[in-house]
């Protein structure tokens, strides 16, 4: 869809949607540009509140991967009215809310409609500057990639839909989804990581693949190395792959060369469709350690999953 959206030629908008990148970056002043972005889903797990908490982290994390810091949200919220008085509205409410104060920033407002299938996310802005912004477009050959997240919540996500999800399962899912990427994001600023993205709807696959196009390059990773959610290779075998993430998978064929060996449930996870991924970033040798020191207890885990190489841009080799 984005392709129909014509560049911005206001000198002042750094980032617009013919990069790909998770924002739109517009320069205010010298040193300061205004990072703005959306999100919003329908519901992917039972608990309200837990809902609520999701959607608000994952909306925020365009911010975090850009590194950028928070300054306020507005909701976007579309719910059947004829089921307002039952309460799980003002659940998601306060499970968005939640997650926005642990952010350190506030919710100004938003917009709502009546609608048959509730949505819920938020408008997030956030400030950078721009010298020290990470985007799509700077990973070089031998820089390390590392991630943040393990894969699995949209396969976990339609066993949810299902009633085939282990309830431990679960709730490592959703523990997952619900951490926000701000001291990930921190570290990232700390180390000074230049290139790095969220990994969400288009899966680790897809979202490195954008990458990789915007900086040159091609990359490999190694299969074995990218964590998953407890429980998640479990559903894999047994085929319970949401739509999204045989698409990505799909989609990235022509770019991804697979060894004949790895099985189909741990292709499709590396493409499996995210929500509220972490961040994989792209980080020169020199820095690696310190960058996995300073994601020590500030992000859910750090994996060396890979590297940048030479080769056609959005090449990933996967071994």
């Amino acid at each position: 869809m984005l392709r129909h959206v014509l560049p911005s030629e206001d000198a002042r908008a750094l980032v617009d949607a013919s990069t790909g990148d998770d924002a739109a970056v517009y320069l205010l002043e010298p040193g300061r540009a205004l990072v703005v972005t959306t999100d919003f889903f329908t519901p992917i797990v039972d608990d309200p509140r837990a809902f609520g908490q999701i959607a608000a982290a994952n909306a925020l994390s365009d911010l975090y991967a850009m590194g950028a810091r928070p300054l306020f949200a507005l909701n976007l919220l579309a719910f059947p009215r004829k089921h307002l008085e039952e309460g799980s509205l003002e659940k998601i409410i306060q499970g968005g809310a939640q997650k926005v104060r642990e952010a350190g920033i506030a919710i100004l407002g938003g917009h709502s409609i009546d609608d048959q299938e509730p949505k819920y996310g938020l408008v997030a802005v956030g400030e950078v500057d721009p010298e020290a912004m990470v985007t799509n477009a700077g990973a070089e050959p031998g820089d390390v990639l590392v991630l943040t997240k393990a894969l699995g919540t949209g396969i976990i996500a339609t066993a949810i839909k299902e009633g085939k999800a282990p309830e431990a399962t679960v709730r490592h899912a959703v523990e997952s989804m619900a951490a926000l990427n701000r001291g990930a994001a921190e570290a990232m600023l700390r180390v000074g990581v230049r290139a790095g993205t969220d990994v969400t709807g288009y899966g680790l696959l897809g979202h490195l693949r954008q990458m990789l196009r915007a900086s040159g390059v091609g990359a490999r990773i190694r299969a074995r190395d990218v964590p998953l959610l407890p429980g998640a290779l479990e559903l894999a075998e047994n085929a319970r792959f949401p739509g999204g993430s045989l698409r990505n998978l799909a989609d990235v064929k022509g770019d991804v060369r697979f060894p004949k060996d790895l099985p189909e449930a741990r292709r499709l996870l590396l493409a499996d469709a995210q929500t509220s991924g972490g961040i994989v970033m792209a980080v020169p040798p020199a820095r690696v350690r310190k960058l996995l020191t300073a994601l020590e207890g500030a992000a859910p885990l750090a994996a060396v999953i890979g590297e940048i190489q030479e080769g056609p841009p959005g090449r990933i080799q996967v071994t």
